[in-house]
Order: structure tokens, then sequence, then C-alpha cells
């Protein structure tokens, strides 16, 4: 009887979730977390394992599209204020495992739904400011439900700043892979008060997801439309969020 070894199936499949969400300047943390739920892997090593990635890819992400002058630190700080004291307190919050997983679920469907409606939106339609009292309640939302389910909250923030035309799609994508850094290392810093342990693989997945980030963010950044960036987080986070509800 030949027994299979598929070990290298979980780091090919990461490094793919990292170039797909870097590409549109995500962390990837709802795609790992998806991926992750297959094999088995712990809530509590999930939690910290996937802010680590998320950090790498984030950074990485934001890094390339900063480069091409897409990033507007106006629009990131009126959101980070916030999120980033609430995404530290959301951390500390203990989630039963099937209520992390639907929270979670409920999310990603609710980004999919706003991600497939803005069809026939132009980049130039109409950007505006977000008036800094919006701009504070989102940012606090989402930062609390980030740090609570273990993710950036870039699915979040990026239809919702599409939704209310406060930037393009690129402009959106710079701002969101730097929030989700500030978040994700607000979120870590929370988990470290508790105390955590990462996954035993978390260094060979950090070289695998940071080769993936860099393609997608390149890519991204450079050649990607609003389109394709739109679809493919479409159809990464409808994948995702129906793998959590299964």
């Amino acid at each position: 009887m030949i027994i299979m070894d598929y070990s290298w199936f979980l780091p090919v499949v990461l490094m793919i979730v990292a170039f797909l969400y870097a590409s549109i300047g995500h962390g990837g943390a709802s795609g790992y977390l998806a991926i992750m739920a297959l094999f088995n892997t712990s809530p509590e090593n999930m939690r910290s394992s996937i802010l680590v990635l998320n950090l790498l890819v984030s950074l990485t992400s934001f890094i390339l599209y900063w480069h091409k002058g897409y990033f507007r630190w106006r629009l990131f700080g009126v959101f980070a204020m916030s999120s980033i004291p609430a995404a530290f307190l959301g951390a500390m919050i203990p989630l039963h495992e099937n209520i992390y997983k639907q929270l979670l679920a409920i999310c990603l469907i609710f980004s999919v739904f706003r991600l497939m409606g803005m069809g026939g939106r132009k980049e130039s339609d109409n950007i505006q400011e977000p008036k800094p009292v919006y701009g504070i309640i989102v940012g606090g939302v989402i930062g609390l439900l980030s740090g609570m389910i273990g993710i950036g909250g870039g699915v979040l923030l990026t239809p919702v700043i599409l939704l209310f035309h406060w930037g393009n799609m690129k402009e959106t994508a710079a701002v969101s892979a730097l929030f989700i850094f500030v978040n994700s290392l607000a979120g870590i810093s929370g988990l470290a008060v508790k105390g955590f342990h990462f996954n035993n693989e978390i260094y060979l997945w950090l070289m695998i997801v940071f080769v993936g980030a860099l393609l997608g963010g390149y890519l991204g950044s450079r050649k990607f439309n609003f389109t394709v960036l739109k679809y493919i987080l479409g159809v990464v986070l409808s994948i995702a969020s129906v793998k959590l509800l299964a």
C-alpha cells in the first residue's frame, strides 16, 4: 500500500493565498484560517500564527503599493486612530470556536456581496474624504472585531472604503495593507498579555508566504486593474466563507 505524503500541500496553498490577498493589499488572514481549519490547527495557534503571517504579507504589499504612490496618510489615519486600541482589546476577548468561525464567515459573506455589487463603478467616480466621525466609528468596530477573530480587518475595510467612494481600488489596497499591519500588531500585543504559542512550522510558512506576497503585491500594484482585483478577492472570500460555515 502506497502512503501519500501531503505535508507539502499546506505551504503551497498558503503561498497561493498570500499571492491572491497581497495583490489587493490584504494580509490573507481569512484565507489562512480557512486552510488551517482543514488541517485541524487549534484556534489558539491559528490566531497567533495567522496574525504573524498577516504582518509579513500586509507589510510587503503596503511597501509595493506605497512605492507606486497609491498610499494616502489621511485616509489611513482616520481609521487607524480607533482601530488600533480596539484591536488590542478585542484580542483579549475569549471566543468559543464555533462563534469564532461564524463571526468570520458572516464578515466574509458581507464583503463578497459588497464587492460583487460594484461592477459598474469607475475608479474616478466621486472620490471624497470620509468625515472623521465616520472614520473613527468604522475603524473602532472593525478593529474590535479584527482583534476578536484574529484578522487584520482589511476584508471589512476595503468594501467600506469602496462603497462610500473614499478611495479607488489601488488607494484602498495601500491603505488596507497598512491598516491590516497595525491591527495585526495590536492583536499580537493583546494576545501577548494572555500568552500564546505559534505553530511549529511558522518559520517555513513565513518564508513561503513572503514569496507569494512579493509576486502578488507586485502584480496588484502594477499590472492588475480594478475588475481583476475585485474578482480575485470575491472568489477567495467566497471559498473561505463557505468552508467556515460547512
